[in-house]
C-alpha cells in the first residue's frame, strides 16, 4: 500500500511508523551531510592530518 491509494487509511499505526521512518532518516541524512562537508573542507584545507 501506498499513500497515494484510495485505500490508504491514516490511522494511529501507519503516523507511528511513518513518524518514526522520517525521524530516523533525517537523523541518517544530517549524519552524512556532516560527513561530507567535513571531507570536503579537509580535502580544501590540504595538509596531512595524523591521527
Amino acid at each position: 500500500m501506498f499513500p497515494f491509494c484510495f485505500e490508504w487509511v491514516w490511522d494511529m499505526g501507519h503516523m507511528v511508523f511513518h513518524g518514526g521512518l522520517w525521524y530516523a532518516l533525517s537523523i541518517i541524512g544530517m549524519g552524512m551531510t556532516y560527513c561530507i562537508i567535513k571531507a570536503v573542507i579537509d580535502t580544501r584545507r590540504g595538509g596531512s592530518s595524523h591521527h
